[in-house]
């Protein structure tokens, strides 16, 4: 059955009388090149336990069985369950599971269905949980490979961002904390069925072994990260200010001493600097306050 193809598509979908969610956000790909470089792009092999966020109806999973030891896909749509025992019955190295990533729970996920000393994810993500799914996977401490997944193309860019570039924000800083990404290619918005309204790009996040800053107490990092980027427009003076109830000239001295001026904003600061930060003000919070 080929899954790329138009008509083939809109009968299995018709014998199943499936219909699109626009709130799950179902885009299914109708291009065959795809999937395979994904997959290519992951590095994985006859070796390699894969998991999978969002199976739809099964096209980047065929492509991740034909290559992977063991595949666990998860599918929140129970709908779309029958479909997915059609196209996959030839696979006897997937699992189906109709759960949602965000409910369930990773740890007892990976040691009820994974063997390999580090889990690979491929996933063709939904636009409306890529930024709670990927921080989800990098929080977890699990023993993740990399994770190659596609997103929308903007959140693409603003993942794969320098730190200290315009285009970087919180999401930026926690991804280069824990991982080391790339954006690999563009994938067009006709490559979908149905089209949606934005393009799509591939990115691989490499997990790293070490954080290439140290921090004494993460929580408290992305707590200041999260405080510096939560309005935008404004200073990080203002920002961090509002954010963590300090006064505005003790922000300030902070700033001063990682050699940044009170009106510097949260997008220039480099990794490095937004350690320090959290050193400096870690010492404040400690001796005066209690969060």
């Amino acid at each position: 059955m080929n899954l790329t193809d138009y008509s083939t598509i809109k009968r299995l979908l018709a014998r199943h009388q499936f219909y699109f969610s626009r709130a799950l956000g179902q885009n299914f790909l109708i291009n065959p090149e795809i999937c395979p470089k994904m997959v290519s792009a992951s590095g994985i092999d006859k070796n390699s336990d894969v998991l999978e966020i969002g199976a739809g109806i099964g096209v980047l999973t065929v492509e991740l069985a034909k290559t992977a030891k063991k595949v666990v896909t998860l599918e929140v749509d129970k709908r779309l369950l029958p479909v997915l025992a059609e196209t996959l019955h030839d696979f006897r190295n997937v699992s189906v599971l109709n759960e949602d990533i965000m409910r369930i729970s990773l740890p007892v996920l990976f040691s009820e269905n994974f063997s390999s000393e580090k889990v690979t994810v491929v996933a063709n993500l939904p636009y409306y949980i890529t930024s709670p799914v990927i921080m989800l996977l990098l929080e977890s401490h699990l023993p993740l490979n990399n994770l190659t997944v596609m997103v929308q193309k903007e959140a693409a860019e603003r993942i794969c961002a320098e730190v200290g570039e315009r285009k970087s924000g919180a999401l930026t800083v926690a991804v280069r904390y824990y991982a080391e990404p790339e954006l690999l290619f563009d994938v067009p918005r006709t490559c979908f069925l149905p089209s949606p309204n934005v393009d799509s790009a591939v990115i691989r996040l490499t997990l790293r072994e070490i954080p290439p800053v140290e921090v004494e107490d993460e929580k408290f990092f992305f707590h200041i990260v999260q405080a510096a980027f939560a309005q935008r427009r404004k200073t990080a003076v203002n920002s961090l200010s509002a954010g963590l109830n300090l006064s505005k000239p003790a922000i300030a001295e902070a700033l001063r001493q990682i050699g940044l001026s009170q009106n510097a904003r949260a997008e220039t600061f480099t990794l490095e600097q937004f350690a320090k930060l959290a050193e400096i003000l870690g010492r404040i919070r400690n001796e005066n306050f209690t969060f």
